[in-house]
């Protein structure tokens, strides 16, 4: 890397390159929670739900103050509405995260299916100019198949695949630390 380059990359990174060990160590810290995660995904499912859960009710009621903090404001009834769905979906997720788990993993199967088509369609519309529509329509019929995948194994898949996916996550996270922490040592 040349001078100016290294100069204009410490302006974006500041001392990290003095202190890439610190970066390198919370990158492994996600690379072994994550890992222990793919172990426990069942129980991360459950756990996040019912985080997704006291989050809408906070939001609920924190929209139900809202609502009447302000005299004369003609859309109360539309601040009360929303704050009842809010209330009413977070008690659905507290009292029953697996029915919770259920819908959401439905949903991200749905999305995951449109997803891939939507990129598959987009792919093939650029393959006459040499864009690298094949990467777009590989990335699709990754979505699609894995939008299929979680829909014929719904509802079992359903217990698993919400803390999965955040286990995965977490791995890929601690590795981008890592490989930065690396990287950025040289800039010392």
């Amino acid at each position: 890397m040349s001078e100016f380059n290294q100069n204009n990359a410490k302006l974006v990174i500041g001392d990290l390159p003095q202190k890439w060990g610190w970066l390198l160590a919370l990158g492994l810290v996600f690379i072994i929670l994550g890992t222990i995660g793919l172990g426990l995904s069942v129980a991360m499912t459950v756990v996040t739900i019912l985080f997704f859960g006291v989050l809408l009710l906070i939001g609920g009621v924190v929209q139900i103050f809202e609502a009447f903090k302000h005299k004369g404001w003609k859309s109360i009834l539309g601040h009360v509405l929303i704050a009842a769905i809010y209330l009413l979906a977070g008690i659905m997720l507290i009292t029953e995260p697996v029915v919770g788990s259920m819908a959401l993993t439905a949903l991200l199967a749905a999305a995951f299916i449109i997803t891939g088509l939507f990129r598959i369609f987009m792919g093939f519309q650029l393959k006459g100019y040499g864009l690298g529509w094949g990467w777009l329509v590989f990335a699709g019929v990754i979505s699609l198949a894995l939008g299929v995948m979680i829909f014929f194994q719904w509802p079992e898949s359903a217990l698993w695949f919400i803390g999965l996916m955040i286990a995965i996550e977490m791995i890929f996270h601690g590795w981008a630390y890592v490989m930065l922490a690396l990287a950025v040592k040289s800039l010392k």
